[in-house]
């Protein structure tokens, strides 16, 4: 039977470390559940069982059959092929087949899955925990915990007591891991009530839900003349999120004129609606007025590549939380709020109300512009 070591019940290791893939990449217990074709109280057991932290992979040596060549070596024998003749396909020496044979029931009896469950369970190296064997460091530790000590402060402070004690160190995610996973339960689990968060299970930063966009071209490399603003042109871009986060509204801000304007987004905020209805609307102004795009790191843009191949123009985008790199956008944004206030619907207003809004923003004189409107400037800029 397959080792279940960090699994939940009726989980193969593949199966329980795509869970664990998927949950870490911001998926719900549901969709992981789905995707590996299990139930999701199947997943939460396995959460459960390894403190919400998955189990390290071990590496496998190349000289070790794989599960592939398990298969293989399955089929072959239901097809009554010799141990040469699988272990020609496999490149593979022949004794290899044949002690992989022996070893697990002979022809008859060979299944890849429990030869492979078998191979496992035979190549772990159970070693104790570093908390198990020293019980002056586990006491130290526990100590510090029931002191409101975070891990990371325990493994800091205990370098510098202990200087010339190496049996004394140990790293905060051992600590961690002592505390979540049931079977390194070396330090007592009721010791996660003094964490500052109290889970059941600990819950690793995560990337943002549908993964790092593909192929961005950093702010930092945007040309000087952007970044000076003396050269108009360049846009700053974003969305104004509604209720629920089911509905949005695209805003561009020239960095030059602070000229807005609006893309409304009856189709839904996702990435294919955006790239037509932002090259719909960049398309309309004339060449020497988009040269680039600075937008945030919202999934939104997944499609920013197919975006400045159909427009030309290049998208930068800002590090993370950093949205001072965007800073007329941001501004923009807050007085757009006036218009449509956090947490209402904003598929309600359509695309005239829109461009009457821009028509107000762009309306109003701006100090940085010497008193002049957007409109007037960039009416300058058109001319």
């Amino acid at each position: 039977m397959a080792s279940k070591r960090g699994r939940g019940v009726g989980l193969s290791e593949a199966a329980a470390a795509e869970v664990h893939r998927r949950v870490r990449a911001g998926e719900t217990q549901a969709v992981a559940a789905a995707a590996v074709g299990c139930c999701e109280m199947t997943v939460g057991r396995l959460l459960n069982r390894a403190g919400g932290m998955a189990p390290r992979q071990r590496p496998r040596a190349p000289w070790r059959l794989s599960v592939a060549e398990r298969e293989e070596i399955s089929r072959g024998v239901r097809a009554h092929d010799s141990c040469r003749t699988i272990a020609r396909r496999l490149g593979r020496a022949p004794s290899t087949v044949s002690r992989e044979l022996a070893g697990n029931g002979g022809a008859a009896r060979y299944r890849a899955w429990r030869a492979e469950g078998r191979a496992s369970g035979r190549a772990r190296r159970p070693k104790p925990s570093k908390l198990a064997q020293c019980a002056r460091l586990r006491v130290a530790v526990e100590q510090q915990l029931a002191a409101r000590w975070s891990p990371q402060q325990i493994a800091a402070r205990l370098v510098r007591d202990y200087p010339n004690a190496p049996e004394m160190r140990v790293s905060h995610e051992t600590i961690y891991r002592s505390l979540f996973v049931q079977t390194r339960g070396a330090l007592r689990r009721e010791l996660t009530q003094h964490l500052r968060r109290r889970r059941p299970r600990r819950q690793p930063a995560r990337t943002p839900r549908g993964g790092a966009l593909r192929d961005m071209v950093l702010v930092s490399q945007r040309p000087a003349a952007v970044a000076d603003r003396a050269v108009p042109g360049h846009w700053e871009g974003d969305l104004i999120i509604g209720k629920r986060g089911a509905s949005a509204i695209g805003t561009l801000v020239e960095r030059t004129t602070r000229y807005v304007m609006l893309l409304h987004l009856g189709g839904g905020r996702s990435a294919a609606n955006v790239r037509v209805q932002l090259a719909k609307t960049i398309l309309q102004l004339p060449t020497h007025l988009r040269r680039s795009l600075t937008w945030d790191r919202g999934k939104e843009m997944g499609e920013h590549v197919s975006f400045t191949v159909e427009t030309g123009v290049q998208v930068y985008f800002c590090d993370p939380h950093s949205p001072w790199q965007r800073g007329s956008n941001e501004n923009t944004n807050g007085l757009l709020r006036q218009y449509f206030p956090k947490g209402t619907d904003l598929s309600v207003h359509t695309a005239a109300h829109l461009d009457a809004v821009a028509v107000q923003l762009n309306g109003r004189p701006r100090q940085t512009l010497d008193w002049l409107t957007p409109s007037e400037a960039f009416a300058r800029l058109l001319r």
